[in-house]
C-alpha cells in the first residue's frame, strides 16, 4: 500500500495508483466524552448495549449498521431535551444519566456521504502512508496525522485527491464534533475496507495529530524482497503472518488482483497462481516486485495459501493487523 517507494500495492501504497507501535490495550470498549450543558460537563459513554457483543461476529452487517443508525437518529433528537434535564437531577443531587454517543460511528456516517467503492482504494492508502513511518526503535512515526505535511513527497504522490475527501468529513464534523486527523484517517481507511465488502473494524478514538512531518525513508520500498520486507516490518513490530494479512489489501485498486473495488482474498488466489510467470508483460500489470517476492518465500507461501483458502480467516486476521497499525505509534489523549 505504499508508493514508489514500498512493498505494497501502488493502487494502496504506491505513487502510482489509487504501514508503529505505542500500543493502548485492544479494547472494543468506546471511549468516555464529555459535553457541556449550561456551566456543567456530562460525561457521556459510548459503551455498546451489550458489552460481549462482538461486531465482527454479526452476519448482517447492513442490519448493524441500520440499528445503530436509528440509536444515533434517536439521540440527536433526544440530546438537546436530555442535557438540560440532567442539569436539573444534579441539582438534587441525583447521579446523571450516561448519554450513550459513539463518535466513531457519526465519523463513519459522515464518510458515507462522500465515500464511494472507487475512491475507498486510496483512502485506505492514506491509512498505510500515514501509519506506515513507525520506526519501534527510533520510537518515531506513526499514526499522527503527519500525512498532511508529506503530501508532495514522491512517495505519497496522488494523496492530495484522497485527503481532499476526507477534508469535506473534517470540516462538517470539526463544527460540533472536532476529531484529529489521525483519528479521521483511521476510522474513514476501515470504512472504506467495509463499504468494498471487507471486515467491520472497530477503531479505538482519542489519537493526537503531530504538528510536524515525520522523518523521510520509512515506508516499505517496492523494490524489496521477501527476507527485505519481514525485517521492514518487523522494525515496526509485525510478524511476517502481519505482513502477508496487510499485504492483502492490495486487492482494493487497479494492480490486477481481482476486482478492484472488492475487498476479498483475490489477492492470494493470484499470488499462488503467479500468472506474471507465463508472459513477459505481466510483471507490470499484475502486482509489485514486492507482492511477487512474497509468493516466492517460504513463511510467506504458508499464510498466502490459507487466506487463499479461507477468506473468513483473511478478514479475522486483517481486522486484527489494522487495529495495531493505526494504534502504531499513536499519542492519546488519555495517556
Amino acid at each position: 500500500m505504499m508508493t514508489t517507494t514500498t512493498g505494497f500495492d501502488s493502487s494502496l501504497l504506491s505513487s502510482s495508483s489509487s504501514l508503529e507501535f505505542k500500543f493502548p490495550a485492544d479494547r472494543l470498549r468506546r471511549k468516555i466524552y464529555p459535553f457541556k450543558s449550561g456551566g456543567k460537563v456530562i460525561i457521556a459513554s459510548s459503551s455498546p448495549s451489550s458489552p460481549t457483543t462482538n461486531m465482527v461476529e454479526i452476519s448482517n452487517r447492513n442490519g448493524f449498521m441500520d440499528m445503530y443508525r436509528r440509536r444515533a437518529l434517536i439521540l440527536g433528537a433526544t440530546l438537546p431535551c436530555v442535557l438540560p434535564l440532567l442539569d436539573s437531577t444534579e441539582r438534587f443531587g441525583v447521579n446523571a444519566a450516561e448519554v450513550v454517543m459513539d463518535k466513531s460511528l457519526i465519523i463513519r456516517e459522515a464518510a458515507r456521504k462522500v465515500l464511494s467503492k472507487g475512491k475507498a482504494p486510496g483512502v485506505l492508502r492514506l491509512v498505510f502512508h500515514d501509519a506506515g513511518t513507525f520506526d519501534l526503535n527510533e520510537k518515531s512515526g506513526g499514526m499522527n496525522g503527519s500525512i498532511v505535511y508529506e503530501l508532495d513527497r514522491p512517495e505519497n504522490a496522488g494523496l492530495k485527491k484522497s485527503l481532499k475527501i476526507l477534508e469535506k468529513v473534517k470540516s462538517e464534523l470539526d463544527g460540533t464534533e472536532p476529531v484529529s486527523w489521525a483519528d479521521m484517517i483511521a476510522v474513514v481507511g476501515a470504512e472504506a475496507v467495509s463499504i468494498c465488502g471487507g471486515p467491520l473494524i472497530p477503531v479505538q478514538l482519542g489519537r493526537l495529530d503531530s504538528m510536524v512531518p515525520d522523518p523521510e525513508g520509512k515506508l516499505p520500498q517496492e523494490s524489496l524482497d521477501a527476507s527485505g520486507l519481514k525485517q521492514c516490518f518487523l522494525r515496526k513490530g509485525f510478524s511476517t503472518q502481519e505482513l502477508v494479512a496487510l499485504s492483502g489489501a492490495h486487492t482494493l485498486g487497479g494492480k490486477g488482483f481481482g476486482n478492484p473495488t472488492a475487498f476479498d482474498n483475490s489477492y492470494y488466489k493470484i499470488l499462488l497462481e503467479k500468472p506474471w510467470i507465463s508472459s513477459a508483460s505481466m510483471p507490470t500489470m499484475i502486482g509489485l516486485p514486492s507482492d511477487h517476492a512474497l509468493a516466492e518465500d517460504e513463511e510467506c507461501l504458508r499464510w498466502i495459501t490459507k487466506y487463499a483458502d479461507d477468506q473468513t480467516k483473511f478478514f479475522e486476521d486483517f481486522k486484527n493487523a489494522y487495529i495495531k497499525l493505526v494504534n502504531s505509534g499513536a499519542s492519546w489523549k488519555d495517556a
